[in-house]
Parts: C-alpha cells; structure tokens; sequence
C-alpha cells in the first residue's frame, strides 16, 4: 500500500491545502524524505528536475514554523536563479496561508521598497537569491539570527553559478545551534558534497535514479545540421507541437531567434539575463497560459522553470557537459509524462555530442533530420512605412556620403543656427560693431 500525506505525518489543514489543489498521493522523493523531514532531520536528497522535490521541502518547511508577528525569519529557501525562486514561493504560498504564516520573494530585477516593507512588518519563511540576500544583509533590513531551518535547492547549479561564497556568508549569519538544513540538487559534486560536511549534522541521504526519471521518459534526437539551416528545422520542428523551449547559447542569439520564429508565423517570447525580472514573469505567463507556443532562452531557462505540458526541448545551440544538457532536457517529460528532446549539431559540434550521448547512455546515434511537414502558417508581413516617412530628411548614411564627397548637406536645424548668428553679427559690412538685438534689426529694416 502506497503511503499518504497523512501517513507520513503532515499536519491535516496542510493535507487539506493539497487536496484542494488537486495534490492527493505523494511523489517518490515526497514518500521517502517527508517523514525524516517533519522530525527536524537533515536531509540531502539528490533529485531529478520535475520530480516533486519542492513540495518534499516546502511541507516540512511550513509545518515547523510558528506564526509570529514582527519577528525575524524563522525559515530561509536560497534558490540561484529568480524564476527558482518566484515559483518555489508560489508552491509555499497556498500551504502558508493554511498555516497562517507569511512567505516573502526576495530577488534581483526588482525595487527595493516592497521587499523591505515586507522585512519591516514580518515574514516568517524567506525564498530568494543569494545576491540580494547578500545586499539586504548588508544593508541592515535582513536578520538571519533566529532562523531555524534552511533550504538550498539546486545545490550543484548554486556552485556552477558561483553563488557558494555568498551561501556560506548567509548561513554564517545563524545562531541558532543545530538549524535543519535540507540539501536538494539534482547531482552530486565535489563542492556540494563539502557543504553537505560543513553545515549538515549526519544528514539522511536519497537518491531518484537519475535514468529512468530524468532521461528515460523523453525521447532524444541528434540532427545534423549546418548554422544556417538551423532556424529553418526549428520553425518546422516546433510547429509541430504545441508547445516548445529552444535554448541558445547567447542572449543576442536567442533575441535573433526569436525573431525568427516570430516573422515565421510562430507566437513567440524570449528570456535571458538581459531582460528585467518583469519582463521575465510577463513572458513566462504567456507561455504557461498558451498565449505564446515557444519560449526561447539561454540557460538561465534551464533551471527553476515548471510549466506543465512542453512538449518539445530543442538545443539550437548544444550544451557543453552533460549536467546541461539534463537541466535544459528537464523541461520536457516532467513527472512521468513524455517529451521530445532534439539537438541540432553542426559539423564542427558532432565529436563532442557523441561524446555527450555516450556520457549519458543515450541510444541516439546523431543522423541528418527527418522529413518535417511544411509549416501551414503565413509569415507575418513586413511593417510598411507610413506616408510622413516617405520622405526622409538628410540621414546619416546621406551626411557620411556627401562628406565624403566635399558636398555639404544642411538640415533646417542647421539654417536656423546661421540665420541667429546672421543677426547677431549684423549687417554686411558692419562686422565689428556691437551685436545688435533682434528687436534693432527689425526697426532698421522698418526705416
């Protein structure tokens, strides 16, 4: 007989939260750290992407803090990434309201004065970015004295990012004796496994086989293809399915894609690190809500973005090591459904995605892309001028043209600078006498 939230010992108006919505039988990772978790125990649980891990924490989180007004934070969530962070506050918020405790965002992108309000009346669980973490610290509105339990999600991407110096500061900053620290990353690496020694008292150890979950319920593709046929097979490839995320190598990259895809017909967003964290939120709404069939990003994608239903992962651009490639193939296939991941390989790339494929024990030898349908819809048209720029005053392309040919060109900006100086200076002949007023001129020319 599976277990149940109640079984493993999660407090009834928490388990009356889940079921509302929609949440009645718990995951695998959920079953196996839930009970440890409750009883205060550290826990480092090495967890594929899409397998339950935030509610593994978030219950266990809530559950042992105590409603308090005006007091410091009782709990601490560091996630590297704002879209981590923003969706681990949303899977917290409806299971703090049941308990009556608050929970706070604290990140980059944003303005200072909410999250300071929020700090000033009181939060008792805190989800946010070491970054801005590191700046409230230091800017005296954060006090990390009393708290009690501590999360660090995506422990391995905290180290690749660098974030490591700044997450021994804020857990430095604790003076609660033994705080319970959970530990959840999706692989085990030489620096994660130094913070699991340092700030983990015996801790309960799991691990989800990473190939049957992470890898095994998506098919994967490797297609060869030139640069500049790349964008050609994503169009038809995505076209395909009804939703899809593309990931590129570089900002102005994924920008030059996604207008691409859009000019094809396609409803596009993009998202990067260039892009402010409104601008972010706005176009992951669109994609989670269907307004928008493909998200184009870089890696800064891969992590911390739960959408139900993508169908499609394609690496324009591969990845360069075998943990990217299963952050970014993580998106697709989550929680037992199926998934398509597809690499498109130029020449110069196919050494290294075999080598790739043979890491991770994929059966996906690399092979020209198959016939894809001709997508049905109409490009957009292009943006024709209106009829007042028909006729464009003297450009820059002109001005370069003519300097460069000893003609001089004018604007009226020009002509009107001369006609003042024309006036200041006088009449012809009359060069050094005193500048006369323009109320003088028009007199001498009434006389």
């Amino acid at each position: 007989m599976s277990p149940t939230f109640s079984s493993l010992g999660v407090p009834e108006p928490l388990v009356a939260c889940l079921r509302g919505l929609g949440i009645t039988d718990p995951y695998p990772i959920q079953s196996a750290t839930l009970s440890d978790a409750l009883r205060g125990e550290d826990l480092f649980a090495q967890s594929p992407t899409g397998s339950g891990k935030t509610l593994a924490f978030a219950i266990p989180l809530v559950a042992r803090v105590a409603p308090a007004r005006r007091r410091p934070p009782q709990a601490l969530v560091l996630a590297p990434t704002r879209e981590l962070a923003a969706q681990i506050a949303d899977a917290i918020s409806p299971l703090a309201r049941a308990a009556h405790v608050r929970v706070a965002l604290f990140c980059g992108g944003t303005g200072y004065r909410s999250q300071l309000e929020a700090l000033a009346s009181g939060v008792e669980i805190v989800v946010g970015c070491p970054g801005r973490l590191i700046d409230l610290l230091d800017r005296g509105a954060l006090d990390l004295s009393s708290v009690k339990g501590v999360v660090v999600d995506e422990a391995d991407r905290m180290s690749d990012m660098g974030f490591f110096p700044a997450v021994q500061r804020l857990l430095g900053e604790i003076r609660v004796g033994h705080p319970q620290t959970m530990l959840f990353s999706a692989t085990l690496t030489k620096e994660v496994e130094r913070l699991v020694r340092h700030y983990q008292h015996r801790p309960a150890r799991y691990v989800l086989a990473q190939a049957s979950d992470d890898l095994g319920s998506r098919t994967h593709e490797f297609w060869r293809a030139g640069r500049e046929e790349r964008a050609r097979l994503t169009i038809a490839l995505v076209a395909t399915h009804a939703s899809s995320i593309v990931f590129c190598r570089t900002k102005h990259g994924a920008d030059r894609l996604a207008r691409q895809l859009g000019q094809a017909g396609l409803r596009v967003v993009a998202i990067h690190g260039n892009r402010s964290q409104a601008q972010r939120e706005r176009a992951l709404a669109q994609f989670r809500k269907g307004a928008v069939e493909v998200l184009v990003g870089t890696d800064v994608a891969s992590r911390g973005l739960h959408v139900d239903g993508v169908e499609c992962v394609v690496h324009f651009d591969p990845p360069g090591d075998t943990e990217t490639y299963v952050h970014r193939s993580g998106r697709t296939g989550r929680a037992g459904a199926s998934g398509r991941v597809v690499s498109l390989v130029c020449p110069d790339q196919e050494r290294e995605s075999r080598r790739l494929a043979v890491g991770l024990g994929l059966d996906a030898p690399l092979g020209p892309p198959p016939q894809l349908p001709v997508p049905s819809r109409a490009p957009r048209p292009e943006t024709k001028p209106s009829k007042s720029a028909a006729k464009p005053g003297p450009t820059a392309e002109r001005r370069l043209a003519a300097s460069a040919s000893g003609t001089r060109v004018s604007s009226f900006g020009a002509r009107k600078r001369k006609r003042a100086k024309d006036m200041r200076r006088g009449p012809a002949g009359d060069q050094g006498s005193r500048p006369r007023s323009p109320s003088a001129h028009r007199r001498a020319r009434a006389s």
